[in-house]
């Protein structure tokens, strides 16, 4: 299920927006705080953002370019201001694609539809996997929490996503070992363990003191960070 944040600060065109999107299957979200939109983002982990230009606070050109410094996720501008100059700004601040308002939704549906496919029609599975408002990237292997972004090693990635895709349950050692070294690759076992330590002081930089749990002689899960 592809996640949609809705940017917009007519309530009625957002509430019409949703309404909409969510009939199609969408999980689809709205800001409300147009002051923490970044902050919304990062915990929501959409793969799609609708944005309207006037907004209080900072435009919609100033959170695009914001969410530019963290992810590539697809951004379409949503205005009344249809001149040349709004849309050649939207596109230059990083969007990628501009609706004039008033728009009939279907269009708006398939304008989305045909985004999300261009974006994530190589990726088996969705761009990025959440769990308590920690977002893990899967296209650029990084790590969002607060608004902080990590840049994580190729092991740190791969020990992470194991972990995300377990959903809070215990992933064993041996699978952990399996995913990081090739089979025929002699490890000593103390290896996954230096790495899950060097990891666990990379999470601190991001607010995430004990996002690790350790399960003696089992393995490992996420907690509560």
């Amino acid at each position: 299920m592809f996640r949609i944040l809705i940017v917009e600060d007519d309530h009625i065109i957002s509430d019409e927006i949703k309404r909409y999107l969510e009939k199609w299957g969408y999980q689809v979200e709205k800001v409300a705080d147009f002051a923490g939109v970044l902050q919304h983002f990062c915990t929501f982990g959409p793969q799609l953002v609708l944005m309207d230009i006037g907004l209080p606070f900072y435009n919609g050109y100033y959170w695009c370019g914001e969410i530019r410094k963290l992810s590539q996720v697809p951004v379409i501008f949503i205005s009344s201001a249809s001149d040349n100059m709004n849309i050649v700004m939207a596109v230059n601040m990083g969007g990628d694609d501009f609706i004039v308002k008033p728009f009939d939704l279907e269009i708006l549906g398939a304008k989305i539809q045909a985004m999300l496919r261009r974006a994530y029609s190589f990726q088996s599975q969705s761009a990025v996997l959440e769990y308590r408002n920690v977002v893990l990237n899967l296209t650029d292997m990084s790590l969002l929490h607060k608004g902080v972004k990590l840049e994580l090693t190729k092991n740190e990635f791969k020990i992470m996503q194991l972990l995300f895709e377990g959903s809070g349950n215990i992933v064993s050692r041996e699978s952990m070992m399996k995913r990081l070294w090739d089979d025929e690759c002699f490890v000593d076992d103390n290896t996954l363990t230096v790495n899950i330590n060097r990891l666990r002081k990379r999470l601190e930089e991001a607010g995430l003191s004990d996002f690790i749990v350790t399960r003696k002689g089992i393995g490992y899960q996420l907690g509560e960070g």
